[in-house]
């Protein structure tokens, strides 16, 4: 028996017919069709299906969708702007963090939700935040200098998301 169920999507609001068990993954993808958030383990190991509900990263693999209803989600889609990519995102490509691609929606969401709690974390601070997320590039070095960059910048914040 399916639900209707009212998301905010990137400050968009979408009401959907939802099935009990179908994830946030699967509502993002398939019915909203936001393919930046990525299907990889399904399990909540990889961390490649990482968005922000509410502010904080969490796996959409392991999120019913249903029970994102009312609240507020964030999606690799939302980081850019109308004046282009996000400052965090920018410094991926800049800095070869992006690699394969894979793994860079989870990586880049979680650590804009870092520079927004620190705006000039630390490399541990930086490996924690990631922890969550596998590279299979296993360029992590890259993505940590890609986060130290858009903070030097002082633009990681910024007024788009």
């Amino acid at each position: 028996m399916k639900k209707i169920v009212a998301l905010t999507v990137n400050d968009k609001r979408y009401e959907l017919a939802v099935a009990p068990n179908e994830t946030l993954a699967d509502v993002l993808r398939d019915k909203i069709g936001l393919t930046g958030t990525k299907k990889g383990c399904e399990l909540g190991d990889c961390g490649s299906c990482t968005v922000l509900l509410n502010g904080k990263p969490v796996n959409a693999c392991l999120v019913l969708a249903i029970r994102a209803e009312g609240e507020t989600v964030r999606t690799i889609e939302g980081l850019e702007s109308a004046s282009g990519l996000h400052p965090l995102q920018q410094a991926f490509v800049e800095k070869g963090g992006i690699q394969c691609g894979f793994c860079s929606p989870g990586m880049i969401l979680s650590s804009f939700s870092l520079l927004e709690r620190d705006p000039d974390p630390g490399e541990d601070e930086i490996r924690r935040a990631i922890s969550g997320n596998l590279c299979r590039c296993t360029g992590y070095q890259k993505i940590i200098e890609s986060v130290q960059a858009a903070a030097k910048t002082g633009r990681a914040k910024h007024a788009d998301p």
